[in-house]
Order: structure tokens, then sequence, then C-alpha cells
């Protein structure tokens, strides 16, 4: 996994995973499996899946040829609400794409560094032992 700062301002962890070496066969599965670990986390919450590759082709929009499939999976680990601004950065997504023989799997850096530690371990966990 590596972190880079996407288009000069955003944190992002991110890491490809070669599907010979993924523990799952498809996004669907990935993302099945995120899923399960955000039900049995005892902060986090589940919001939803969002079609990423679906929305932008019906749009006619961009899509890098590379990508087959792209989907994430929008979740909160909001433990705290100070004040009103920090629901701007809240909630989290991880998205999961398929390209061709290996998988890329991305999310923006938490603003706090357990649920960040989460998310690197759940994403870990994707790559066989």
């Amino acid at each position: 996994m590596k972190k880079i700062l996407f288009m000069e301002r955003y944190p992002v962890y991110e890491m490809t995973i070669e599907k010979s070496n993924s523990r799952y066969a498809n996004v669907d599965a990935i993302l099945a499996y995120l899923k399960e670990e955000i039900d049995n986390d005892t902060v986090a919450a589940y919001i939803a899946m969002f079609d990423q590759y679906a929305h932008t082709s019906k749009l006619n929009g961009e899509i890098n040829p590379d990508i087959k499939e792209a989907k994430e999976i929008i979740f909160c680990f909001g433990q705290k609400l100070p004040n009103a601004t920090i629901m701007s950065i809240r909630p989290r997504a991880i998205g999961v794409a398929d390209v061709g023989e290996s998988f890329v799997v991305s999310f923006m850096e938490a603003p706090n560094e357990p649920s960040t530690n989460k998310m690197i371990e759940w994403v870990k966990k994707l790559k066989k032992a």
C-alpha cells in the first residue's frame, strides 16, 4: 500500500492487487468483504454502495479504457461531532476498480489516525496470505 498526494492536495492510500494474489475474484466480492468488516466494527456504520462506472457511463463521461468496473462502499466512523464543519470531511469511502489483471483499491486519509489505520488493515487483508 502506498500513500500519495492525489491532485497535489488529497492524501490517498492506494493498493494494486494482482487478481492472482487477491482473496476475492471480483469487485462485488471485495465490496461484500468490506461491508462485513464495517458491519462487524463497533464504530463504523454502513451507508451505501455506489457504482461509479455506471454513473459515469450514464453521463457519457470519460472513463479510462483500462477500467472495467469501479464501485465504492460508503460508511462513517463519526465517533465525535465537535462542530458542524467536521461533517464536510465525512463520510468515508473505499473505491475498488477492476483494471484487467488487477484491482486498484483506494481511499482518502481519515481525519483521525485510528480510522485510517483500520481502513489500511481492511484493505491489506484483500491479499492472499
